[in-house]
């Protein structure tokens, strides 16, 4: 596959936007955009239209980034109705470009209202009800590669972390019990990633994309937003269209999943990052929200709930919710 060498990331923005063929234009107008861990994201205006270039940054690698699934993935979504158009991907210069969608990007307090989580969760139904994508996605498998990494080269890990390694196999023989079946899913639903438009909630950037339980996604939602306990009862089901405390305490675990798993995340950001950016407080978030559930009596109650039954199999395979993701 083509990729960028790494010479392109040293590049001044307009020659790599230079490589883009829709960009060439002498009169675009580029306005950088804010946020961005592993890319650079700019609005282009131009006289073709208005778009969003990705500037991808060096280290994808050690962050289990495949720039082309996210591209692949991007068109896929797209086809789903819920995540913008595909303009153009020119790997060389490590630059994936898309529509513009007009809109509000969401914070994390709004997901605090019903009626925004109940048109997250039709937007992540119509989503998960799309074409499979290319690449899958195990946060146990990526977590595991990240430690490898963090230990091969001795970076820095937060007090404690490998004393939950034990707790850490027991939420992965509960989690591969009674699995549903794999659906594409987006699985980095901070906040910052809901553009809400008249009443329309679109999904974008899709790094992490790939084929995943949809509890994953649902238990990733609520705790990047860091969201109450009853909100997470709300979104599960929304989703999945009633109410069961099984999935919900698998929605629960995979929560603590994502939180264990993306500390890794930050640990290497941390190590490796050129950025201004506090990589170590970020997952020190994440960790400590872990290990309070780690430490706690729910840990064994959760993993006791999170088994269902053959019906409650056949609801997570089939998920049924309004297919208007609207507010």
């Amino acid at each position: 596959m083509i990729a960028p060498s790494p010479d392109v990331f040293a590049l001044a923005v307009d020659l790599r936007l230079d490589m883009v063929p829709a960009l060439r234009d002498t009169d675009r107008v580029v306005e950088t955009l804010p946020g961005g861990l592993t890319n650079s994201n700019f609005k282009i205006s131009t006289g073709r239209g208005t778009f969003v270039a990705r500037l991808s940054r060096p280290g994808a690698d050690l962050l289990a980034i495949d720039r082309h699934a996210e591209y692949r993935n991007s068109l896929a979504a797209a086809a789903s109705g819920v995540a913008p158009q595909v303009v153009d991907f020119v790997p060389e210069a490590g630059v994936l470009l898309i529509e513009w969608l007009p809109g509000r990007t969401l914070q994390p307090a709004d997901l605090e209202e019903p009626e925004t989580l109940r048109a997250i969760a039709a937007a992540c139904h119509r989503l998960h009800a799309g074409a499979p994508f290319v690449s899958d996605f195990d946060m146990f498998e990526i977590a595991d590669r990240y430690l490898r990494t963090a230990l091969d080269r001795k970076f820095r890990l937060p007090d404690r972390y490998l004393e939950f390694t034990a707790h850490w196999t027991r939420l992965r023989r509960v989690l591969s019990m009674d699995r549903s079946a794999r659906v594409p899913c987006h699985n980095d639903l901070l906040a910052a990633n809901f553009i809400e438009n008249q009443g329309t909630v679109a999904l974008i950037d899709y790094e992490y994309s790939g084929n995943n339980d949809p509890s994953f996604e649902l238990g990733n939602i609520w705790s990047e937003s860091n969201l109450p306990d009853e909100h997470l009862d709300l979104l599960v089901d929304a989703y999945f269209g009633g109410h069961d405390e099984s999935l919900i305490a698998r929605c629960r675990l995979q929560a603590l999943v994502s939180q264990y798993g993306w500390t890794l995340w930050g640990v290497i950001q941390h190590a490796v990052s050129e950025l201004d950016f506090d990589f170590w407080e970020w997952a020190m978030e994440k960790y400590r929200r872990a290990v309070i559930t780690f430490d706690s009596p729910d840990f064994a109650e959760l993993l006791a709930a999170a088994h269902c039954s053959p019906a409650d199999r056949s609801r997570l395979s089939a998920p049924t919710v309004p297919k208007e993701n609207k507010l």
